[in-house]
């Protein structure tokens, strides 16, 4: 056997070892995505039944059980202007955050406030790319971790609540505590309007302008983005028909 046959034999040796990991990985990550669904599901039912059950139960434990007419009549007239929304969420957040982190996150709950800037951050850390396993892994274990943090946080902040309300209380702090959200987001938003400031710039002007115009909203800003999605997909795919005339 001469040279070349060595090495030929050697490439196909490497080839078949390399489509061997592949396999075995590929196996490994399809076990992976059906326990995490099984695991999912069995844990958002139980939540969603804990969620539901415990204010019936806690009503009928002090004797002060709800009318079931007023809540139903409460539900609906609530649940459908938030049946929009978490639809839009669900759509917009899952291909973010993966079938880990999207079970993590809608069951902690806080996405926009925490779960959402904590996960997009880390895979900007990383590098990962959205829809990877690479950034599926990477959400859900920063999603994890933000929620053991948040629970560590509220417990140190239940023991600390008496000691602290003077200072939380404080009418030279107040202005903070409301702007801790916009400045959060501001600052992660910017990052991202500076690479497409062409997309991002239209969608900012008319909810900026229909948020003045109609501050009710304000409270309904889970819903607005569907429109202001829609605007962004509209921008860009106009620049893209436009860059691709060219």
């Amino acid at each position: 056997m001469n040279n070349t046959e060595n090495k030929n034999l050697n490439v196909d040796n490497s080839a078949a070892s390399s489509a061997n990991v592949d396999n075995a990985a590929a196996v490994n990550w399809e076990a992976y995505s059906k326990k995490t669904h099984v695991l999912g599901r069995v844990l958002s039912m139980i939540t969603l039944v804990m969620l539901i059950g415990a204010p019936f139960l806690i009503g009928s434990y002090l004797g002060a059980y709800p009318d079931m007419h007023a809540v139903w009549k409460g539900f609906l007239s609530v649940g459908i202007v938030w049946l929009v929304s978490s639809v839009a969420e669900f759509l917009i957040y899952t291909p973010m955050l993966g079938s880990g982190g999207g079970y993590l996150a809608f069951i902690t709950g806080n996405l926009i406030n925490m779960k959402i800037p904590c996960a997009v951050n880390a895979r900007d850390m990383v590098g990962a790319k959205a829809g990877t396993r690479e950034n599926e892994i990477i959400s859900t274990i920063s999603i994890a971790t933000s929620s053991l943090v948040t629970i560590l946080v509220l417990a140190l902040g239940v023991l600390l609540m008496v000691p602290l309300q003077p200072i939380l209380r404080s009418p030279v702090l107040a202005p903070a505590f409301d702007n801790v959200v916009p400045a959060l987001f501001g600052a992660m938003a910017y990052k991202y309007y500076r690479k497409n400031m062409h997309i991002a710039l239209l969608p900012l002007i008319v909810m900026a302008v229909l948020f003045t115009l109609v501050p009710a909203l304000i409270g309904s800003t889970s819903f607005m983005i569907v429109p202001s999605g829609a605007i962004a997909i509209g921008v860009a795919y106009f620049f893209y028909k436009k860059s691709a005339k060219k």
